[in-house]
């Protein structure tokens, strides 16, 4: 048996099984002494580093996805330890991560419900520095195509289309695959406090129960992924080999 099928069948035992297939969390991924190293080198980032969206900002590391091809950059040593230790997991069919956004939430902060798209290999893997975020996952619109015109209407809400949640504290590891990946969207609501509901598929495996309210701090996350395709920078300068 491979490496990575072995770590992959390791991995089942995190599996969230109130999930669709197949989302794994993973609490205490890292220690608080490994926490604060990193919240420090994301901070001790040059500023330039940093880019301001609309309810969060973020860092990019690794080159610049494209349908194209990516032109690959060196990451740095304390992004490299982590992404070979997120790799190690055989989550990304035996290949090794090699881009990473540093995304910084703020409470009060999210992102709109959205999929990763095709330019990644079909895993996403996401690393929660500082505090606690609610990760929330929707059906498509395009779902109701299939459906009676009334029928599709009613999908068109987002909270309508909403039908599970993951608790991510900090230190965790989450990984998205298969369906969870490809067939449903996930955000992040715009809210300074979180309840645990019945739609929190991962409350047990994080110590919360039913009820719980959980204040927002400033959350950072890693998202670790594979780009499979990269482009060689003497191609790219026209200086064919």
């Amino acid at each position: 048996m491979s490496e990575a099928r072995k770590s992959v069948l390791e991995l089942e035992a995190f599996c969230v099984e109130k999930s669709p297939p197949a989302a794994y969390y993973i609490p205490d991924f890292i220690s608080e002494k490994e926490e604060a190293y990193l919240l420090q080198e994301v901070y001790g980032a040059p500023k330039p580093k940093w880019t301001q969206l609309s309810g969060r900002r973020l860092q990019n590391w690794g080159g610049l996805p494209h349908p194209k091809g990516m032109v690959q950059e060196k990451l740095p040593p304390w992004l490299q330890t982590y992404t070979e230790k997120v790799s190690s997991l055989g989550v990304f069919g035996g290949e090794q991560a090699n881009h990473v956004l540093v995304n910084e939430y703020r409470p009060g902060e999210g992102i709109m419900p959205h999929e990763d798209g095709p330019l990644y290999f079909p895993t996403v893997t996401t690393i929660n520095l500082g505090s606690h975020t609610l990760l929330d996952f929707y059906h498509p619109v395009s779902r109701g195509q299939q459906m009676e015109v009334e029928e599709e209407l009613s999908l068109q809400t987002e909270e309508q289309r909403h039908f599970l949640s993951l608790l991510l504290k900090p230190r965790s590891l989450l990984v998205l695959r298969e369906d969870m990946y490809t067939h449903y969207l996930h955000g992040i609501r715009f809210v300074t406090e979180d309840t645990v509901t019945e739609q929190v598929a991962n409350a047990s495996m994080c110590g919360s129960k039913l009820g719980d309210r959980l204040q927002r701090g400033t959350r950072v996350s890693l998202t670790i992924r594979h780009v499979p395709k990269v482009l060689k920078t003497s191609i790219i300068l026209g200086k064919r080999k």
